[in-house]
């Protein structure tokens, strides 16, 4: 069943065109996930969609008995009432059915209906309807709702009383989704619902969504989530939206297969219309040949181009490097206490980082995180303890809310004064690199959108080749293109990475190992997010055994066979890029002899003809070796 659909879409702001002849269906049950870089239009598509805005043309098609929920991305729950009050208004009929069962109980107890039988037998009756109504809407799991839900949005019983409009930002947010699940609407409608989660929080509504009974439609950049939660993906792109069957994942893989087959199609074309032009060219001025030229002109003329493919996406280019190799041993602390005005938020912290690793630190919102990353990093004294850094070490640091990229400067001395021995042709062309170009390099830092913060920041770590990075929430204001270039970046680069991020997709890209902040201890655990996550469930007592960053020699095995395997992955790599170069010069060779063998001066010369005809096959098999070659290591 159809629960929602947008039929034939338009909406443009201005000269802008968002949406362009959109269309999209909702199935019942049906997990979706919307993709697209930022600015693509996908806000203003689910705005459309639950009607806080008309589109210019096209219509929005929904049974009347459907709901819908919309939990927007600043979506805060604005409210006088107390946080439990706030979520006890969700079952209000659950309330007045209970409230009207306990008047009837009353009712049976009075004397004079227990001496009437027949007015007791028919408020019994009542009693007796509603109470089965009570239980079939679930009547007596109500509040246990409310409780599990605000159990696993990580609101305890000590905020149950407290004033909507006393909590935070995140915690408004927070709460305006949890009410939304309670409400449980036939379709969710949710604008990047993981913001302001921690790693615990994401998995719990990643489990609840799975099992939602309704249909979610969902906008989301953590990878991680839409891997876990959707089984259909559409792509904004162009203004146009296109569907894929499967996760995210699997879009990438449908993505690229779209592509790739688009781009051989497309040169396949080329050449068979390069191929007639050139025969034309040669035989139409000929009266032997001109009727076969004109039979080919007339093949031309029919033919329809395709458009070459291209794809929207515009991202920017990274490149990490370090201007010198640092000593063995990175940095290490002992003892570590750090925190604010003398109050430690985390204690006890003993940990050491060698050259080359890439270190993810985990662990709930709140915790230290960003005060243990700034105390390592310098910029915060530690209250207990002690930090120090190895030989030649050369720190650069990514801070997570870019709280000094806002004054008055423009963007391109924002760059230029801190590296004035650039050239002005070199500080635009690193910005360029991150998407600031031609006016908008004369912008005011302080003017900038997050996402624009972010990158520019990243134009400056860049620029400072530094041989150690710590990185605060990288990722959490580019859009899924960024990501991914950060990604190839920082795979590539050959210093030394201590990062804190909630994107577990790239944790889980990125990281060789993890260690979990709790308020008294580290724990640590080779490998990436998803190796965390295994140990977590399978060795609940690992992180006791591994404390003190002393792997046993099983831990070293599964290390060095990590290490292995991801020999083996670069080095399969190489082979594709290999096999990539192979595969363009051989079809170039194949279209050169093919356009050859057309040639009066072969094509009239037997010997000629043959030995380029067996050259030509011997192309093809190769070909297709490297094809099935590339097919086996890229599937």
């Amino acid at each position: 069943m159809i629960v929602l659909q947008a039929s034939h879409i338009h909406k443009s702001f201005g000269a802008a065109q968002l949406l362009n002849d959109v269309n999209l269906t909702v199935q019942e049950g049906e997990k979706i996930g919307l993709v697209g870089r930022n600015g693509a239009g996908k806000t203003t598509l689910l705005k459309i969609l639950t009607g806080q805005l008309l589109p210019d043309a096209g219509d929005i098609i929904r049974p009347k008995t459907i709901t819908l929920g919309y939990l927007a991305q600043q979506g805060g729950l604005q409210s006088e009432r107390l946080m439990w009050e706030e979520m006890l208004s969700v079952f209000a009929h659950h309330i007045e059915m209970e409230q009207k069962l306990s008047s009837l109980e009353i009712d049976m107890g009075k004397p004079e209906n227990t001496a009437n039988p027949a007015m007791l037998k028919k408020i019994t009756e009542e009693y007796t309807n509603l109470q089965e109504a009570f239980t079939r809407n679930g009547g007596y799991g109500y509040q246990a709702a409310i409780r599990g839900v605000l159990h696993g949005l990580q609101f305890s019983e000590d905020y149950y009383h407290l004033p909507v409009n006393q909590l935070s930002g995140g915690e408004k947010t927070r709460l305006a989704l949890a009410k939304l699940l309670l409400t449980k609407p036939s379709v969710l409608i949710l604008d990047e619902p993981t913001n302001y989660l921690d790693m615990d929080t994401m998995g719990w509504l990643e489990k609840y969504l799975q099992t939602y009974p309704g249909a979610v439609l969902t906008v989301s950049h953590d990878r991680y989530f839409l891997d876990t939660v959707v089984s259909t993906v559409y792509e904004l792109e162009y203004s146009r939206l296109k569907r894929y069957n499967g996760n995210y994942s699997r879009y990438l893989i449908l993505k690229n297969e779209e592509l790739e087959l688009q781009a051989k199609q497309y040169r396949k074309q080329q050449e068979e219309i390069t191929r007639l032009q050139d025969f034309v060219q040669r035989n139409i001025a000929r009266a032997s040949t001109t009727g076969r030229a004109k039979s080919k002109q007339k093949l031309l003329e029919k033919i329809k181009p395709l458009e070459k493919p291209t794809t929207d996406s515009k991202k920017i280019n990274i490149s990490l490097d370090a201007t010198r190799s640092s000593g063995k041993e990175v940095l290490w602390a002992k003892e570590l206490n750090v925190g604010y005005q003398n109050i430690p938020v985390a204690r006890n912290i003993t940990l050491a980082i060698s050259r080359g690793e890439r270190v993810a630190l985990v662990g709930p919102n709140g915790i230290g995180k960003t005060t243990l990353l700034k105390t390592l990093a310098g910029i915060l004294p530690p209250l207990a303890g002690s930090i120090n850094q190895g030989y030649h070490v050369n720190l650069g640091y990514y801070e997570q809310e870019q709280k000094h990229l806002a004054g008055n400067k423009q963007i391109i001395n924002e760059l230029w004064d801190e590296f004035p021995e650039f050239d002005e042709q070199t500080v635009r062309s690193i910005l360029g690199s991150f998407l600031f170009s031609g006016e908008d390099v004369l912008k005011n830092v302080g003017e900038l959108s997050g996402g624009e913060k972010a990158r520019l920041a990243l134009a400056k770590l860049m620029c400072r080749r530094a041989n150690f990075l710590m990185l605060d929430e990288p990722t959490s204001h580019l859009d899924i293109l960024g990501n991914e270039a950060l990604e190839d970046a920082l795979l590539q680069y050959p210093g030394t990475l201590l990062f804190v991020s909630h994107d577990r997709y790239f944790i889980n890209k990125i990281a060789t190992r993890i260690i979990e902040l709790t308020p008294d201890r580290v724990n640590n655990y080779l490998g990436n997010f998803d190796d965390y996550q295994n140990k977590k469930i399978t060795e609940p007592k690992y992180q006791q055994q591994n404390n003190q960053n002393s792997p046993t020699s099983d831990n070293k095995k599964a290390f060095l066979q990590r290490k292995e395997k991801q020999r083996e992955e670069r080095k399969k790599l190489r082979r594709v890029e290999e096999l990539e170069e192979l595969i363009n010069e051989t079809e170039e060779n194949i279209s050169y002899l093919e356009r050859q063998l057309y040639l009066p001066v072969v094509y009239n010369d037997h010997e000629a003809y043959r030995g380029k005809s067996s050259e030509l096959k011997k192309l093809r098999a190769e070909l297709e070796e490297y094809m099935e070659e590339w097919v086996e290591l890229t599937g």
